[in-house]
């Protein structure tokens, strides 16, 4: 093994430990007891594990109900964006039409603006829509802030399909949505995998945005805002910090295990020669 490969692959190793690590932690610490885990003994391990953290936050008032919301958020964005994302990468890739850079461009200013600073705007703009306290108003920010980034990447995968498929295809009297769809669509669905999972990260684990909009609708609350509940003023529940924090990942876990292979496909482009 050559001193590059050897170099390499520690320096992998060494960064799939660090990213590891935080995970396994987590889910340790969500297995001790309480007193262990407030313990100046700091241990990589448990001698007695236990479930009575997860027993608490399964058990736990309206936790189920968090669950779906957040489920149907991340959903409802990843179908929609990928949708959007999809039809608009067509057009601003086959159609020629004017301010067609300037559009381009505006989907990289959209994702320099930091979030932070269009929090108290949106605030205002979803109570004037009357959204307020429900979850279409996650959906919708979190629809305009997955788009810029799906539209950018699309384009990318749709400029890599030759448009001689798509002539050829018209040519032998497919219509241009029968083109669309049973053409293009299976040829960047690789693509959309990719960026389906930054959407459905981004709204799964959205915090500022679920605090600010939901403000007196607890039953339209998402899991990253109700964990606050074990944040107590005297004394932090951290086992059940850990418990729902494990239990929040293994939904994303289970989403990118489901599109892993379209989504290496994906990264590696649209169309292989």
């Amino acid at each position: 093994m050559s001193r590059s490969r050897l170099a390499a692959d520690t320096v992998a190793v060494v960064v799939a430990f660090l990213t590891a690590f935080p995970i396994y932690w987590m889910v340790l610490s969500a297995l001790k007891p309480a007193g262990e885990i407030q313990s100046l003994d700091v241990r990589p391990w448990t001698l007695s594990p236990t479930l009575d953290h997860f027993e608490r936050v399964l058990t736990g008032e309206n936790f189920g109900r968090y669950l779906l919301n957040s489920a149907a958020v991340a959903l409802t964005v990843v179908v929609l964006s990928a949708l959007v994302a999809f039809l608009a990468a067509v057009a601003v890739t086959r159609f020629h039409f004017k301010f067609r850079t300037t559009v381009l461009i505006m989907f990289l200013i959209a994702q320099m603006v930091p979030v932070e600073a269009l929090t108290i705007p949106l605030f205002f703009l979803m109570r004037d829509l009357g959204v307020l306290n429900t979850l279409a108003s996650l959906v919708l920010v979190q629809l305009a802030f997955s788009l810029p980034f799906a539209i950018w990447m699309m384009r990318g995968f749709v400029a890599a399909v030759p448009e001689s498929l798509e002539e050829a295809a018209m040519i032998d009297g497919a219509s241009r949505p029968v083109v669309l769809w049973r053409i293009l669509f299976p040829l960047v669905a690789p693509g959309l995998v990719a960026t389906s999972v930054f959407s459905f990260i981004t709204a799964w684990n959205d915090f500022l945005f679920a605090r600010t909009f939901i403000i007196s609708a607890k039953d339209s609350q998402t899991l990253p805002a109700a964990l606050l509940v074990f944040f107590k003023p005297d004394e932090n529940d951290w086992g059940g910090i850990m418990a729902a924090s494990t239990l929040m990942t293994i939904p994303v876990l289970i989403f990118f295990v489901a599109v892993q292979r379209k989504l290496v496909s994906g990264l590696g482009g649209a169309v292989k020669d």
